[in-house]
Order: structure tokens, then C-alpha cells, then sequence
């Protein structure tokens, strides 16, 4: 089974078994609700199940505590792990909406022109707008802000991107 990145655990909080957990979803109460699954991924390879007791947010961050796991002694190991969802959990998005792993690798088009311009390499979240790298082949990253004027189409069924490319983004 494919495993995808729901957040990343950086530190315990308390003594009660809450670790506070840096999220990388978009939807943290349909990830966090009591009873969720969870899989936690190690920095060593370790792997285990987790079932979500309980989620509340605070500053920044999301604070979780495990079924079966009462204290912060239990819980130390987990911290500077991944915590992942299995494929079978992820959520329909909305129309024109899309998981990251979905996007990569897909081929871009220029509209304008209709050449290939790169595959897209990763998407960076830097602020307000995601930014799209495209590799390109002897030059260097473009980088494309996830904007309505530069990405015009994204067909994730033949991994097909359609992009203006505005003057000064080049």
C-alpha cells in the first residue's frame, strides 16, 4: 500500500502523552478526529498503527494524543516521525483541486505555443501561493506560482499541465 504525508511530529507537549505535530494537510478534522488511523513512519524505518484519542489545536500547531499511549515517556519515540494516511484514506477533493504525488511528474505544456516546457518536479508552499517547479531539460527550474493566469488546465488523468507563462517568470 502507497502511504501519504499527513503531518510531521516535532516535539512532545505536556506529560499526558500529547505530541504536537506540524500538519501538511489542508484538512486537519477529517484527518484528526477521535478514532482516526494514523500511520506513524520512523527515521529508522520503524512503522506503527495509531488510533487518534484526541486532537485540539494550539498556536501553530495540531496536539494529539494516541489510544493506548498515556504518558510522555510512551510517547518521546515518536518525535521527528512522519505521520501518514494509507491510499484507501484519502479524501475526494473538490473539482480543480489536487494531492500534491498527483501533480508531480506531470508533463507542461505552454499554451501559447504548445511545447513542452518540463515535467513538474515538486511543489513548493512558500506563502500565500504554491509555487510549481518545472524541470527543464538544459536550463535552469521554472518556477510557476499556482495562479489562475499561469495554470490554466491540469489534467490529472494524462498527467497533462497547461500553463501561461507570464513575462518575467521565464
Amino acid at each position: 500500500m502507497e502511504y501519504f504525508d499527513v503531518g510531521k511530529v516535532v516535539n512532545t507537549h505536556g506529560l499526558k502523552g500529547e505530541v504536537r505535530v506540524i500538519s501538511i494537510t489542508n484538512t486537519p478534522e477529517a484527518r484528526y478526529y477521535e478514532g482516526a488511523p494514523l500511520t506513524w513512519f520512523g527515521k529508522d524505518g520503524e512503522k506503527e498503527e495509531l488510533t487518534v484519542r484526541s486532537h485540539r489545536q494550539h498556536k501553530n500547531f495540531d496536539l494529539l494524543t494516541f489510544e493506548d499511549y498515556y504518558n510522555i515517556n510512551q510517547v518521546q519515540k515518536f518525535v521527528g516521525g512522519i505521520l501518514r494516511v494509507g491510499e484507501d484514506l484519502l479524501l475526494d477533493l473538490p473539482e480543480n483541486e489536487f494531492y500534491i504525488h498527483e501533480v508531480i511528474g506531470c508533463t507542461v505544456i505552454d499554451n501559447d505555443t504548445d511545447e513542452e516546457i518540463g515535467k513538474v518536479k515538486e511543489v513548493l508552499s512558500p506563502g500565500a501561493n504554491d509555487v510549481w517547479v518545472v524541470q527543464r531539460q538544459n536550463q535552469k527550474d521554472l518556477l510557476l506560482p499556482y495562479i489562475e493566469p499561469v495554470i490554466l488546465d491540469v489534467d490529472i488523468e494524462n498527467r497533462v499541465v497547461r500553463v501561461h507563462v507570464m513575462e518575467g517568470l521565464d
